[in-house]
C-alpha cells in the first residue's frame, strides 16, 4: 500500500494508516484533487487529476502548478505566489468554487470549476484544490444557446411527441399559419393538413420517416384562415436509447411568395400580357404536343391565322387605348369559339393563331370542322364590340391549314397559315381562305420581287415617263410623271405589280423621292426650253409618304439642290389620305404649299371621301377617276358621278381633271358638263420626256 501511495504522493514520514486510507478513496474521487505548498509545488494528485490533464503523477508530483495552467494565466499565479510569501495570503482562497482554465498535456485548453481551501502541514501552509472539467456541461449549454437561437430562426419550426402531438412552436410558424403557440400546443400536426394531396402521399411519407428517420419535399397546408399555401418541409425523426422514435421536429419555409414569382415569370415567359393569351412560345410548344399526337393517332388538326381588318385605321383615328381594348375583346371572343384542348394565341399587334386539335382522320372531315369554328367566329364578329361606351364594328381575315403529324414544319405550318390569311384579305377581307401550294408560289414571288426592288433602287433600273395633260384645245398645259421599271431579265414591270409592293414594304418611301427629283430635274431641263418651261409636273404620292416624318424636309432639300420652280411641281394624292391622320396630313400639305407646291386629289369619287375633310384639304384640283370616265357614254351612274365631281370642283372653286379619256365622246361629254382638263391616250401615251 506504501508503495503504491509514493506513486501519487511526495512520502512523509508523519503518514499513517490513516492518511493511507483517505488517499486511497481520493483515489476514486470523480473531481480531481491536487495539493501544493505555498512555492506551488505539486505535492499530491489523485487518479482523476491525471485523467483530466493527460499527465501522469510521476510527471505531476515536483512540478510547478503552473504546469496546469495556459500561458495567460500563469503570471496571476506568479502574482498569487508573491502575495502569499508577502502577506501570508493568497486572493483565491476562500472565494468558493470558481471557473478557471487549464491545460492538458496535450496543449488544449479546457474550462474547470476549481474550489481551493488551505491547510496546515507541520508549521507550513499547503493548499487543497478540489477541480472538475466542465467542458462537456459547456458544450451542452452552447448547444441548448445554439439551438434556442435556431429555434427563433426565421423558417417554422414545429416539436411533436411520437404521436405527432404539438409540444411547442417557434414565432416563424405563427407568422406563417396564424395559429398561435397556445393555440397550436396539443393540437396534432395534421391541424394544418389541406385537402390538396391524396391519402397516398402521407403513407408515403410517413413510410419514409420510419425507414430513413427524415422525409422533407413540398406539401400545400391550410392556414388558420382556411387559405391554401406552399411550403417546403423536413421531418426528423428522433429515437430515444432504445431505439424508439420520441419525437418529431419539422421545419418549414413559406413558398407563397415564390410560387407567386415563379408564376409572374411563367407569364411573362408564356402568356401575351395584355390579353392573357398564349404568346409564340407556347403556342410553339403546344403545336409541337399537337403534331407529336397526330403523328401517333393519325388525327388532323388545324392552324387559323386570325388578323383584324383596319385594325391600323382603328389605332391612328381612336387611339392605342381603345385598339387594346379591342384586343382584349377579340380574345375573349375568339376563347369562346374554341374547345378546351384548342389553343387561341396572339401573336402581338392584331394577329391572332388558333390551333384546333384532333378533329378526325379524315381530311375533308377535318377541314368541315374548321369551317364549323372558323363561321363561328366571323358571325362573332358580326356583334358590335364596346370601346368607350361606344360601338365598333371590325372584321376579320383567317387563313387556314391543315397539318398531321410532322408531315410540316412548325414555321411551314404558320407560312401556310399566314399566306391563306393573306388570300383571305385579297378577295374583300371579313372571309376566310385555306391554304394551297399556290399560295406559297405566289408568297416566294413576292419575296423575290421584293428582293428585285430593292435591287432596282440601287442599280437605277427605274425611269420615269410622262404622260400629257392638255386643256379644251387639246394643248398640253402639263404632265403626269409616271413610274417604270426597266428589269434587265424581265424587260418592263408593270406598276400595278411592283407599286402596292413597294407601297406594303415601305419601299415607296425611297422611290417617290426620287420620282420628285427625277421630276424636279426635268422642270430645270424645260425651263430652257421655250415651249416647255411653263409646263408643270404633277408626281403621286402615297400617304405612307406624306406620313413619313420626314418628307417635308427630304422634299424641300430636293427643290434646293435641283434648283426646280415649286410652283410647277404637283403632287396627287389618293383617297386613303382621308381615312386617317388627317390633321396631320393639313400639316404637312400647308408646309409643303408655303414652298410653293400645288395639290391634287386623285381618284376621286372611288374612295370614302368626307366633305367636311375635303374642304379643309388645301387642295388646288380634282381628278375624275379613269373608271368614271371608261363608261360615261354607257352607264347613267358613272356620268352622274362624274357631272358631280364637275359640279362639286366648280362650287370649291377647283379645277377637274378627267383621266383615262380615249375618245372624241368622251372627252366632248365632259366639255358639255364642265370640264376643262383632260389626260388619256387620246391625247398622248406616257413616254420618255425627250419624246414630247
Amino acid at each position: 500500500m506504501r508503495e503504491q501511495l509514493t506513486s501519487s504522493v511526495i512520502p512523509d514520514t508523519a503518514s499513517d494508516l490513516n492518511e493511507m486510507f483517505n488517499q486511497e478513496i481520493l483515489s476514486h474521487f470523480l473531481d480531481g484533487v491536487i495539493t501544493i505548498d505555498g512555492q506551488g509545488i505539486i505535492h499530491s494528485v489523485n487518479r482523476a487529476v491525471e485523467q483530466i490533464f493527460g499527465y501522469t503523477s510521476v510527471q505531476l508530483l515536483g512540478a510547478n502548478v503552473s504546469l496546469l495552467m495556459p500561458q495567460p494565466f500563469r503570471s496571476h499565479h506568479d502574482e498569487y505566489i508573491r502575495q502569499y510569501q508577502h502577506t501570508g495570503q493568497a486572493s483565491i482562497i476562500g472565494k468558493g468554487q470558481r471557473e478557471v482554465r487549464g491545460q492538458r498535456a496535450d496543449g488544449t485548453v479546457f474550462p474547470m470549476d476549481l474550489a481551493v481551501f488551505e491547510f496546515t502541514v507541520g508549521d507550513q501552509i499547503h493548499y487543497c484544490g478540489i477541480l472538475r472539467d466542465i467542458s462537456a456541461r459547456k458544450q451542452i449549454e452552447t448547444d441548448l444557446r445554439i439551438a434556442s437561437y435556431a429555434f427563433e430562426a426565421p423558417i417554422g419550426m414545429v416539436v411533436t411527441d411520437a404521436r405527432t402531438r404539438i409540444l411547442k412552436v417557434n414565432h416563424a410558424f405563427t407568422r406563417i399559419t396564424g395559429y398561435t403557440e397556445r393555440e397550436a400546443i396539443g393540437n396534432p400536426a395534421s391541424l394544418l393538413r389541406s385537402d390538396h394531396h391524396p391519402a397516398e402521399f402521407w403513407t408515403d411519407m410517413w413510410d419514409c420517416l420510419y425507414q430513413n428517420h427524415i422525409w422533407e419535399g413540398e406539401v400545400w397546408s391550410r392556414r388558420k384562415n382556411g387559405e391554401m399555401f406552399p411550403k417546403w418541409l423536413t421531418v426528423t425523426a428522433i429515437r430515444d436509447e432504445a431505439g424508439s422514435i420520441s419525437h418529431y421536429i419539422a421545419t418549414m419555409n413559406d413558398l407563397s411568395e415564390q410560387k407567386a414569382s415563379e408564376e409572374a415569370i411563367r407569364q411573362l415567359a408564356l402568356y401575351d400580357p395584355l390579353t392573357g393569351l398564349p404568346n409564340r412560345r407556347l403556342l410553339m410548344d403546344r403545336l409541337r404536343q399537337a403534331m407529336s399526337v397526330g403523328a401517333r393517332n393519325a388525327l388532323y388538326g388545324a392552324l387559323l391565322f386570325i388578323d383584324l381588318d383596319h385594325f391600323k385605321t382603328l389605332n391612328d383615328t381612336l387611339g392605342h387605348s381603345c385598339g387594346d381594348q379591342l384586343l382584349k375583346q377579340v380574345a375573349d371572343s375568339l376563347s369562346g369559339c374554341i374547345r378546351q384542348s384548342d389553343t387561341v394565341a396572339r401573336l402581338g399587334g392584331d394577329e391572332f393563331v388558333i390551333m384546333l386539335v384532333e378533329l378526325s382522320s379524315d381530311p375533308i372531315s377535318a377541314a368541315e370542322r374548321t369551317k364549323l369554328v372558323v363561321n363561328s367566329i366571323i358571325d362573332k364578329f358580326k356583334e358590335p364590340f364596346l370601346l368607350n361606351e361606344e360601338h365598333f364594328h371590325t372584321t376579320p381575315s383567317i387563313g387556314a391549314t391543315l397539318f398531321v403529324g410532322h408531315r410540316e414544319s412548325i414555321d411551314d405550318l404558320l407560312i401556310q397559315a399566314d399566306l391563306a390569311m393573306y388570300k383571305a384579305k385579297s378577295t374583300g377581307r371579313n372571309g376566310y381562305c385555306f391554304f394551297d401550294p399556290e399560295m406559297q408560289s405566289a408568297a416566294l414571288k413576292r419575296s423575290t420581287l421584293e428582293m428585285d426592288i430593292r435591287q432596282g433602287i440601287q442599280q437605277e433600273q427605274f425611269v420615269v415617263y410622262y404622260q400629257p395633260q392638255v386643256n379644251v384645245k387639246e394643248q398640253i398645259k402639263a404632265f403626269e410623271a409616271l413610274l417604270r421599271w426597266q428589269h434587265p431579265l424581265r424587260g418592263f414591270v408593270s406598276p400595278s405589280e411592283f407599286i402596292p409592293l413597294a407601297e406594303e414594304t415601305g419601299l415607296i418611301i425611297p422611290l417617290g423621292l426620287w420620282v420628285i427629283e427625277s421630276a424636279c430635274r426635268q422642270l430645270v431641263a424645260w425651263s430652257q426650253d421655250e415651249q416647255r418651261r411653263e409646263h408643270s409636273i404633277a408626281v403621286n404620292v402615297s400617304a405612307k409618304q406624306i406620313y413619313h416624318s420626314d418628307f417635308v424636309a427630304e422634299v424641300k432639300d430636293i427643290i434646293d439642290r435641283t434648283g426646280a420652280d415649286p410652283h410647277l411641281l404637283k403632287m396627287e394624292l389618293t383617297e386613303s389620305l382621308l381615312l386617317a391622320n388627317v390633321d396631320e396630313s393639313i400639316i404637312k400639305m400647308k408646309q409643303l404649299r408655303d414652298l410653293g407646291i400645288r395639290f391634287s386629289l386623285d381618284d376621286f369619287g372611288t374612295g370614302y371621301s368626307s366633305l367636311n375633310h375635303l374642304k379643309r384639304l388645301p387642295l388646288d384640283q380634282l381628278k375624275i377617276d379613269q373608271s368614271f370616265v371608261r363608261d360615261v357614254l354607257l352607264d347613267e351612274h358613272d356620268a352622274t358621278i362624274a357631272r358631280t365631281i364637275i359640279a362639286l370642283g366648280e362650287s370649291m372653286s377647283l379645277n377637274v381633271i378627267a383621266e383615262g379619256v380615249e375618245s372624241s365622246e368622251q372627252k366632248e361629254f365632259l366639255i358639255r358638263c364642265g370640264c376643262r382638263c383632260f389626260q388619256g391616250y387620246l391625247f398622248g401615251y406616257p413616254d420618255l420626256p425627250e419624246r414630247y
